[in-house]
């Protein structure tokens, strides 16, 4: 019934409404999307609510940690959040060309003087970027790869982690994110990142069904201090 629903949601946003010569409403379908499987269709609103999901994280981090927009360089918290929109247009010198994990640990690096913020959800929107193939839209000619998505998914788990655990040497944390303090309780982060989770997760099993490919969630007793590699997965 999920898969119905779901199906039947990006079925009506691809539908529009126009006047015939009499003045009649009709229904038309943009042609693009009859290029499109249902699977292409899932694939891109789950690109886009991922993608979007850590946007909005980035913003809540600045929100707790404004230094950090300020470290970048950035003339906004806004600003700063927008450069990450527009990743694949910009370019990024304060990485040397790095991406994914190798940028995503530099958030918790002792040594690291630059914006923290910026090289945690750059570095997970890259690898985000590269378990969909770096592409926006998909067709029937599309593939994706299962344990990309997957890998995605447990780096998200890292991420939270180390959030919450990895500290400075004078023993703070570094970034503010979930609020613990039973007076001022606050899990939106966590909650973000478990929404980004599950739908990489989803998007994981239904590339595998489409591959036919058996896929199970691999147990894991405790969350790896280490992001997974994406982009060298084939």
């Amino acid at each position: 019934m999920r898969w119905l629903a779901v199906v039947l949601a990006l079925t009506l946003t691809a539908c529009t409404t126009k006047l015939d010569k009499e003045g009649r409403t009709k229904s038309t379908v943009d042609p693009k999307y009859l290029l499109k499987s249902e699977v292409d269709r899932i694939a891109d609103t789950n690109r886009a609510e991922v993608v979007n999901g850590l946007l909005l994280v980035a913003d809540k981090l600045y929100k707790r940690n404004p230094k950090e927009w300020k470290k970048g360089g950035a003339v906004s918290r806004e600003a700063a959040v927008e450069r990450l929109r527009q990743r694949q247009l910009r370019n990024w010198p304060e990485f040397g060309g790095q991406r994914e994990g190798a940028v995503a640990s530099l958030a918790f690096a002792e040594v690291y003087a630059g914006d923290r913020v910026t090289a945690l959800v750059f570095g997970l929107l890259t690898m985000v970027d590269a378990a969909f193939e770096h592409k926006e839209e998909f067709y029937m000619l599309d593939s994706l790869n299962e344990m990309k998505l997957y890998n995605s998914a447990r780096n998200m788990d890292v991420a939270v982690w180390k959030l919450g655990h990895d500290r400075t040497a004078a023993g703070e944390l570094f970034l503010l994110s979930n609020e613990l303090d039973p007076a001022n309780r606050n899990l939106s982060y966590e909650r973000e990142f478990g929404r980004v989770m599950g739908l990489l997760d989803f998007m994981a099993k239904v590339v595998a069904d489409r591959n036919g490919r058996t896929f199970s969630r691999l147990s894991q007793s405790a969350v790896s201090a280490v992001f997974l590699p994406v982009s060298f997965l084939k």
